[in-house]
Formats: C-alpha cells, structure tokens, sequence
C-alpha cells in the first residue's frame, strides 16, 4: 500500500465522480448465483462508491448481471483492520435482519481482506466463505523495511488522515472514522494471525486449508507493477525485491486455496481500475469476480 498510490487513487475517485455513472444491470443468468449474497469490501482509502463510480468499477452490475445478490460495505478509508471489520460486522448485522439473510460469501480486496478475516474471526456464524484480492495476511521486517507507507504514515499521519476523510466526504460516508495512528499493519497483521489463524499457510508461500469450521477460504493477487502507460495509477507503483502487485508482496497475500498469485495486474488492475485500464492481452479483473461466484455457487455457498 503506497502513499502516492494512495493520494492518486483518491484524485481519481474524485474525477470517476464527475465523468462516470454506472449502469444497473438486468438478470441475464444464474452463473453466479451463489447461495449466499456477495459483500465487497473496498481496500485502504477506498470507497463504496463515489457518485455510482464503484471501487470495484462495474464488479457489483456484473455480478448481480449473472445472479448473485450483492451487498457493497462502506468502511472507514483510514483505520485498523479490526476497527473495520467491527464496522462490517454491524452492516452485515443489518442487512441479514432486514432481508433475511443467514450468512454472506465476503470478498475483499487489500485491507478488505484482513477486515474480512476479521469479521470471520470473531462472527463466524455469519460467514460462509472469505475471499481476499492482494489482502495481506504476513508482513516481514523485510518487507516493512522496504514499504515506505508505515514510515510515511507515522511521519505524516494528519495527511493521511485528511485524504481519508476526504473520500469519506466524496463518497458520502463522512461519518466514518478516520484514524492514521490506527494503521500498524506489520503489528496487526501478526496479532491477526495469532487469533485467526484459519487458512494461513503453515509455511510462507504455501496455501492454507480451504475449509475452516465451515467456512472456505480463498486468495488471489497480481504480480504486475507497471502494466498500462495510460492508468496515472502505474506511477504509484512500487517495484520490489519479491514479486508484487505494486503494493502487496504476492506470498505474502496467500490465505486458504490461491486460485493465482501471477495474474498480470497491478493492485489497482485488482478491483478494474482506473476505468478497466489494464495490460495489454491481460485477463479481465471483473471476470475474476463472477468466476469465483460460480465457484462458490457449486460448492453450496
């Protein structure tokens, strides 16, 4: 997770707001209709959607398109994981009191996913299944050193916290809590561990057990860095010593069964921004969504 990736990435869901709507989508098959309705959950400084510009750009018409039931969680853009999750929980409280609903397939990209291990971790009768995008899971001294958003977040946290409260405020959700100080995620990151330990790889970059307790549990993430000269999300790329999306180190993103740690996507390519502007002959990132639906669906989910 990159500081200047970060500063961009909020230029351009302020931008997305002003040029972009997107359009609901009619039912047109039931390939993703999965038992249990999909919650997406956005990444650090991200962002449900800001003025219809979705953060997971056309991944919620999509899937709703093919038969899945989708909900999209609002969650602070700068916080813990676990001040996050609480925030998930309770939405996820709300929305199964208001339409029935007995347990969720979530699915979350970057700190979406650890804020999903949360939720997991501590209502598991509520989740039926956890999918991380590029979410990580481990984070090394080493791979602390070489990030620069811990030192940047310790050095400029009044920055931090003020782009965050600015998406919050673009995106309609101000309410939210913003916390710079909040955001250890070397520390978190092993104390998640520790208390939801469930599809952790016994060995790094190793996979985990699928199924825990009842719930399966899934990963994927990219190993591309600068894959469009036309994305402005490249320049926030941050070229490694291991292989990465950009921003999240690809073993270090493994949680149950990786379905791929090698799809030529930068961490914005993930969730199909800016705008579905990925490499050229790459996979399409919205087709990653409703694949995994499926893949859900047949496993009783």
């Amino acid at each position: 997770m990159h500081f200047l990736r970060t500063i961009l990435f909020a230029a351009v869901g302020a931008i997305s707001a002003l040029s972009s709507l997107s359009v609901q989508a009619a039912t047109t098959t039931t390939y993703a209709a999965t038992k249990y309705p999909i919650v997406l959950v956005h990444g650090f400084l991200g962002f449900k959607d800001v003025l219809g510009v979705d953060y997971f750009y056309q991944v919620p018409d999509a899937l709703r398109k093919n038969g899945a039931k989708v909900y999209v969680a609002a969650v602070s853009e700068v916080n813990a994981s676990s001040v996050r999750g609480e925030q998930l929980l309770q939405q996820m409280k709300q929305w199964a009191a208001a339409d029935g609903v007995k347990k969720f397939n979530l699915i979350g990209h970057s700190q979406g996913g650890p804020t999903s291990r949360y939720v997991a971790g501590v209502a598991p009768e509520l989740v039926a299944s956890v999918t991380t995008m590029a979410g990580p899971t481990v984070m090394t001294d080493a791979q602390a050193a070489e990030s620069n958003i811990t030192a940047f977040v310790a050095n400029y946290a009044s920055m931090v916290k003020f782009a965050g409260s600015f998406v919050a405020w673009i995106s309609g959700h101000q309410d939210l809590p913003q916390d710079a100080s909040a955001l250890n995620l070397q520390t978190e990151l092993a104390d998640f561990a520790r208390r939801f330990p469930a599809g952790l790889p016994a060995r790094y970059c190793g996979q985990g057990a699928n199924l825990v307790n009842g719930i399966y549990y899934f990963s994927a993430t990219g190993q591309g860095v600068k894959t469009n000269a036309w994305d402005v999300s490249d320049l926030a790329m941050q070229q490694t010593s291991e292989p990465s999306d950009g921003a999240v180190i690809a073993c270090a993103a493994h949680l149950g069964k990786v379905i791929r740690d090698d799809y030529p996507w930068n961490h914005i390519d993930e969730m199909n921004h800016v705008f579905g502007l990925i490499g050229k002959g790459a996979p399409d990132p919205v087709q990653f969504y409703v694949s995994q639906a499926n893949r859900l669906k047949l496993l009783g989910r």
